[in-house]
């Protein structure tokens, strides 16, 4: 799936602006590839379109995961969009990355993270 194909899909189920979705995508992104471990990061990179993998960071370290609602809270204050909309949108990512990446790469990404956000997916 293209960047611009991922966004739309994000803004359709987010209720958001195509603008707002690519910036949320980005967001939740980021702030997913700073609690998976580096192996995990880069797996995750390989099946992502160019301009989305760039919004993964690249590191080297172990698996550092938070709860949801951190995770929903940094997006929030990512975006600036109130919790309930970065809620929403988080999942529209979550729920995109599930339907259009490899399903492998998706299911180990988020094992490595609580199981709310496998139930959140």
């Amino acid at each position: 799936m293209e960047e611009r194909a991922f966004a739309a899909a994000v803004a359709e189920q987010a209720g958001l602006g195509k603008e707002e979705a690519a910036d949320l995508t980005r967001a939740t992104l980021e702030a997913l590839g700073h609690q998976l471990s580096g192996g995990e990061v880069r797996d995750l990179a390989l099946d992502l379109p160019d301009g989305l993998a760039d919004s993964l960071p690249q590191h080297s370290g172990g698996a550092h995961p938070v709860p949801l609602r951190d995770f929903v809270r940094q997006v929030s204050e990512r975006t600036g969009l109130n919790e309930a909309e970065a809620r929403r949108g988080a999942r529209a990512v979550l729920t995109t990355l599930r339907r259009s990446v490899s399903s492998t790469h998706v299911q180990h990404a988020l094992a490595q993270l609580p199981a709310e956000y496998r139930r959140f997916a």
